[in-house]
């Protein structure tokens, strides 16, 4: 890669992201993109390449089979591709922000972004489910993240809610600080939480057990996303927001809903004040959060921002954060089917 990549960019052109990409199929998609970005006229021409070649990847990436479902590919020919945009000369002016446009496009194109959209009627229950791209990738550069096979597996999903029937739409979230300070959570969920019946985020957690995360705190803790930034301090969420957001998910029933070889837990551990203390019940009224029920990194700040658009919402609906175990397989996949099930489930009024 070019030296303008950033160092995600840069980790495709490690051998093991290059074996994923050639046994996936996935390594395809550089030189094509390449090739037709190449020729491209003008901005609006580059902007159809892109928006193409973005859509392209999430289709396929939801189209694998189950067997087959993996996340990885997904993830690192995004940033081929991106990588390839980043450092293309065009024959005509781009400036700064015409570029930015563009590779915003990339990503909300190829992480299901702009298909977050579902068929009209009050036949549906309409859910939305949302993962991680894979991270710490440094130690382990083929990691995964069960989150985001969990995305690709659910998108799509439909199946029958009392006398409706449930829609499944899905994305992949970056795990990088700034793209959550651009707002793009909000960009992602605001409207949904106008129009859904659901919205639960997933992520990565620990190994050998589900946890539902009950309290979801408004503290950054410094920890290194796939860019080697760290951010710490108060979440810079849109209007400001209070120290805790609570889930609105069902977590008892979602708990008896998915039993299976992994254990499913209710989280409401927390740490809250100055100095520190650990609350196992869940932060005392007028606390200051310290870490949420899942921790203080990406995973708490999107569960804190999709119950703060919840109740900025005023519907009330389903809301919150499951932290799926590291492992993954058949087994971990059916379970968080029970799991969105119960959630949509919930959704219908009584």
């Amino acid at each position: 890669m070019h030296h303008d990549t950033t160092p995600e960019e840069a980790r495709v052109d490690l051998p093991e992201p290059r074996r994923i990409l050639a046994r996936s199929g996935f390594g395809a998609a550089e030189p094509l993109f390449t090739a037709e970005l190449r020729d491209a006229k003008d901005l609006a021409q580059a902007h159809e390449v892109v928006a193409a070649h973005g859509s392209r990847l999430w289709t396929e990436a939801t189209r694998t089979g189950l067997d087959e479902l993996d996340d990885r590919p997904l993830y690192w020919a995004r940033l081929a591709l991106a990588g390839r945009l980043r450092t293309w000369r065009p024959s005509f002016p781009l400036d700064p922000a015409g570029r930015a446009d563009l590779m915003r496009v990339l990503e909300v194109e190829s992480r299901g972004i702009t298909d977050l959209d579902f068929p009209p009627g009050e036949r549906w229950v309409r859910v939305v489910v949302t993962g991680f791209d894979p991270f710490h990738l440094d130690q382990d550069p083929s990691r995964s993240n069960p989150s985001g096979t969990a995305a690709l597996d659910l998108n799509g999903w439909t199946f029958p809610v009392g006398r409706r029937t449930a829609v499944v739409r899905a994305a992949i979230f970056p795990v990088r600080w700034a793209d959550f300070d651009d707002g793009l959570v909000e960009q992602a969920l605001a409207e949904q939480h106008e129009r859904a019946e659901a919205v639960l985020t997933l992520s990565r957690g620990r190994s050998g057990r589900f946890d539902l995360e009950v309290w979801n705190g408004a503290r950054r803790g410094g920890g290194a996303d796939n860019l080697g930034v760290r951010r710490s301090g108060s979440i810079p969420a849109p209007g400001g927001g209070p120290q805790w957001t609570r889930t609105s998910l069902p977590t008892e029933q979602m708990a008896l809903a998915a039993p299976g070889p992994i254990p499913v837990q209710v989280n409401t551990h927390v740490v809250e004040g100055h100095p520190q203390v650990e609350r196992p019940d869940g932060p005392t009224p007028g606390s200051v959060a310290v870490r949420g029920s899942g921790g203080d990194y990406l995973s708490n700040e999107i569960a804190y921002r999709n119950t703060l658009l919840r109740d900025r919402s005023g519907r009330g609906l389903p809301s919150g954060h499951v932290h799926l175990p590291e492992e993954q397989g058949p087994e971990v996949l059916a379970q968080t089917r029970a799991l969105v099930a119960a959630a949509a489930e919930s959704a219908l009024p009584l």
